[in-house]
C-alpha cells in the first residue's frame, strides 16, 4: 500500500459527533501504521446522495453510514450486496478507484463476532434464538443467526407488521409471536437477544421476565450505553451468560477495514478498554 497517500474513512450520520467509530477506526490507523484519519461526517436528511458522490474526489476509501441514513444510502449506492439488500439497510461503503459506490451492510458480522468472542463455546445449533425488535438490528441479527445455522428464530415485537416485514425479507424459519407471549418465546431458547432500544440511557429497561430461560442460555443485547443493560444485569444474576452491545461496533470494523485498505485489524483488550473508558465518561 503506498505510504505517500493520506488514507481517509468515517462516519455519516445526524447527530454523528456522539459516535466512538472514530476512536476505534483512530487506535487502528495506529495499529496498522497508516497515514491516515476517521472522521464524523455530520450529513443533514436529504443530502446523504450528494455527500456520496463527493467522497471519490476527495479520495476517501470509504464510509460507515448510521441512523438515519442507511436506507436513503441503500438507495445511492451503484452497486449493492446481496447481502444488505436482504437486511434493507447499508452499514459500510467502499468508494471504488473508478468513484462507483459499492454498499453493503457488516451489522451481522459485528454481532457474531461479538458472540463468538465473549462466548467461544457458543454452538449455535444448540437451540432457538429469541430476538426482541423487529428493527434494522433486528434484521441484521436474525440474518446473522440463520447464517450461522440457529434452527429457528422466535421474532417478538410489538408490531405484527413490523415483524411479518422482518420475516418476508430475511425468509428461512423465523416464527413470530405476540409481545404478550415475550416470556414464553424463551422456554427452550439457547439464545435471547435484544435488539430494541429499551435500556439505553435515557430509555426504560426492557420488560421480559427471565423465568423461563434454561440456565444455560446465553443473553446479549445490542445497546452499548450502557455497557451493561438491566436485561444483561437481571440474567448475570440468575447465571447466565451475557453479551454487551459494545463488541458489535468493535467487530463490524475489521471487514469496512478489509473492503476499504486490504487490512484487517485486531479487536484487542486495549481498544476495548479504550472504548469502554470513553463511553463511562459520558
Amino acid at each position: 500500500m503506498a505510504q505517500d497517500h493520506f488514507h481517509l474513512a468515517g462516519v455519516m450520520g445526524w447527530p454523528v459527533m456522539h459516535s466512538r467509530s472514530p476512536l476505534m477506526h483512530n487506535y487502528w490507523m495506529r495499529q496498522q501504521g497508516l497515514q491516515g484519519t476517521y472522521v464524523p461526517l455530520a450529513i443533514r436528511p436529504g443530502t446523504v446522495e450528494a455527500a456520496l458522490r463527493g467522497l471519490h474526489p476527495l479520495r476517501f476509501s470509504g464510509v460507515n453510514v448510521t441512523i438515519p441514513h442507511k436506507l436513503d444510502a441503500m438507495r445511492a449506492v451503484d452497486e449493492l450486496d446481496p447481502v444488505a439488500e436482504r437486511i434493507g439497510a447499508v452499514s459500510c461503503i467502499h468508494v471504488r478507484d473508478d468513484g462507483m459506490l459499492f454498499g453493503t451492510n457488516n451489522d451481522w458480522r459485528g454481532f457474531l463476532g461479538n458472540l463468538r468472542e465473549t462466548v467461544p463455546d457458543w454452538v449455535p445449533g444448540a437451540g432457538p434464538a429469541t430476538v426482541i425488535g423487529a428493527g434494522g438490528g433486528a434484521r441484521a441479527v436474525c440474518y446473522g443467526l440463520l447464517e450461522a445455522g440457529v434452527p429457528e428464530v422466535r421474532l417478538v415485537n410489538r408490531t405484527a407488521d413490523h415483524a411479518d416485514r422482518v420475516i418476508e425479507a430475511i425468509g428461512g424459519p423465523i416464527r413470530r409471536i405476540a409481545w404478550q407471549d415475550r416470556a414464553a418465546a424463551l422456554d427452550g431458547a439457547a439464545l435471547a437477544v435484544n435488539t430494541t432500544s429499551l435500556g439505553m440511557k435515557g430509555q426504560p429497561p426492557l420488560d421480559l421476565p427471565l423465568d423461563a430461560l434454561g440456565p444455560d442460555a446465553v443473553v446479549a443485547d445490542i445497546v452499548y450505553v450502557p455497557e451493561e443493560t438491566p436485561l444483561l444485569t437481571a440474567a448475570r444474576a440468575r447465571g447466565n451468560r451475557t453479551v454487551g452491545g459494545l463488541g458489535m461496533l468493535l467487530h463490524q470494523g475489521p471487514p469496512a477495514w478489509k473492503l476499504w485498505f486490504g487490512l484487517t485489524p485486531e479487536v484487542t483488550p486495549e481498544l476495548r478498554d479504550l472504548m469502554s473508558a470513553s463511553l463511562a465518561e459520558g
